[in-house]
């Protein structure tokens, strides 16, 4: 079992500037140059579409989930095992945003939100849960490991106990 409830989330209202397709999964650049395409996009896009909307930000454990503020829609969905990086806007403080691996493709996803109190706080609680998250697979896949590593012995030594008694019964036939 977890020590922390899975179901535990918290929300923050911000505004959505938008979502864009990145080349490379971290850094300060991808977070500025994803700002200064969200600029210069075309206007009729899809991901220009909710652009500025005002939206709730779901964190917990399993992820992010951005949700439509008035009709609570789901817009996006990103595991928190997806995201690869998380920051404040170096020169606009107010900005912020994370990149997302897509779950069914071989790209990345630069999601960039504005709030004029939550941005520092919101990106230091998203690496707080990022690395809870890392943890906790670590946890999981070393625990799996030794339950892969003692039902391996635990045939080795029916395998062992089986021979034994192979040899006892052959000894006792005599």
């Amino acid at each position: 079992m977890n020590d922390v409830e899975d179901d535990v989330e918290i929300s923050f209202p911000v505004k959505f500037l938008g979502r864009v397709e990145v080349v490379r999964p971290d850094g300060i650049q991808i977070l500025e140059e994803a700002t200064q395409n969200l600029k210069t996009s075309d206007e009729f896009s899809s991901e220009k579409a909710a652009k500025k909307s005002k939206v709730h930000l779901f964190l917990s454990l399993s992820g992010i989930d951005i949700l439509e503020n008035k009709t609570k829609f789901l817009l996006y969905s990103c595991d928190l095992s997806t995201i690869s990086f998380c920051a404040v806007h170096p020169s606009s403080p107010k900005v912020f945003g994370f990149v997302a691996k897509h779950p069914a493709a071989d790209t990345y996803h630069c999601y960039l939100f504005q709030s004029a109190k939550f941005s520092h706080v919101l990106v230091s609680v998203i690496g707080d849960a990022f690395r809870v998250s890392k943890k906790e697979e670590t946890h999981r896949v070393g625990r799996d490991i030794k339950v892969e590593a003692l039902q391996h012995k635990n045939k080795m030594l029916q395998r062992e106990n089986d021979k034994l008694k192979r040899r006892l019964a052959g000894e006792t036939d005599d």
